[in-house]
């Protein structure tokens, strides 16, 4: 059994980094050290495993079997190590360390999105923490949440995941929209003919929310799939297709005249934002500090509605 000391810890923070730059001479910047170095630290690192982690060269970087398996130990070993100083922390009865937090896109537009409130008055607390965030789609998220790459997450996530709580914070509301160049842009008809009107055009849905959206306009299939918010506007922006839309997003197209919401009182919906976190997992101190100031924000804006 290999036994783990402090230089190899550092070696395995050095791979782990190594990867997410996606190789070598991009990992320079972010470990400010020379490339002689960096492969140094690799060749020492692979003697002390028995493996070989990495390809590189002209076709570029690849991890090998055995470095993809090392590298998801690795993101498991670096995750405990930090809980474990989180824990540590909380002995103290400071509020201190590295929150890691996830979030789907286009969220910073919503004015009840509760996060950016939140934020500001965890920081204002005093409180000594260093808070990465990951914007992600809600697959991504829950993968993140129960390999403990994050400790909770925020977002709308239609399937439940095993070994993960939901918890309900707000809800989204989502409209129906198309693009100045659409047919359907400036059309003048009845409710009824819209509805048909729309079920022959061009759909756009984001994957995760595909079923809802097309169950709610009646259409069988989207022309076009993508994984976040921005994409679809895009698409949608381009007069070629229509979709939902989150309103609050949608909004700044709309006041141009870019955008143009369509059947507003019949093709509304509305998506629940959940908090996420690790079932049966003792939430460290510093969680549970951010949870409990991101329900008192939550709570203060929906009165304020």
């Amino acid at each position: 059994m290999i036994q783990l000391h402090d230089v190899d810890l550092k070696l395995l923070r050095v791979f782990g980094t190594i990867v997410k730059c996606g190789g070598f001479s991009a990992a320079q910047a972010a470990l400010n050290v020379a490339q002689s170095t960096i492969s140094e630290q690799m060749a020492h690192l692979e003697v002390r495993l028995g493996v070989k982690l990495c390809e590189r060269g002209r076709s570029g970087f690849r991890l090998t079997e055995q470095g993809q398996a090392i590298y998801a130990a690795t993101q498991r070993l670096l995750g405990a190590v930090e809980d474990f100083c989180v824990d540590a922390d909380m002995l103290k009865r400071e509020v201190s360390g590295t929150l890691n937090l996830g979030v789907i896109d286009t969220t910073i537009t919503d004015p009840v999105c509760p996060l950016k409130q939140t934020t500001q008055r965890f920081v204002q607390r005093g409180h000594e923490v260093h808070l990465n965030v990951y914007i992600g789609t809600p697959a991504e998220l829950e993968e993140r949440v129960i390999d403990g790459r994050l400790h909770l997450a925020v977002g709308h996530f239609p399937f439940r995941v095993p070994g993960l709580s939901y918890s309900p914070l707000y809800q989204e509301s989502h409209g129906f929209f198309c693009g100045r160049n659409h047919v359907l842009f400036g059309l003048q008809e009845p409710k009824v003919n819209l509805l048909e009107r729309i079920a022959a055009s061009r759909i756009v849905a984001r994957g995760y929310l595909q079923h809802r959206d097309l169950q709610a306009l009646g259409v069988d299939k989207a022309a076009a799939t993508v994984d976040n918010v921005e994409a679809q506007a895009m698409l949608i922006l381009s007069g070629a297709y229509a979709g939902f839309l989150p309103e609050h997003y949608a909004r700044q197209w709309v006041a141009t005249g870019d955008l143009e919401h369509l059947g507003a009182g019949r093709l509304r919906l509305l998506s629940t934002f959940e908090i996420i976190t690790r079932r049966g997992i003792a939430s460290p101190l510093i969680l549970r500090a951010f949870l409990d100031e991101l329900m008192q924000c939550a709570r203060a804006l929906a009165k304020d509605l």
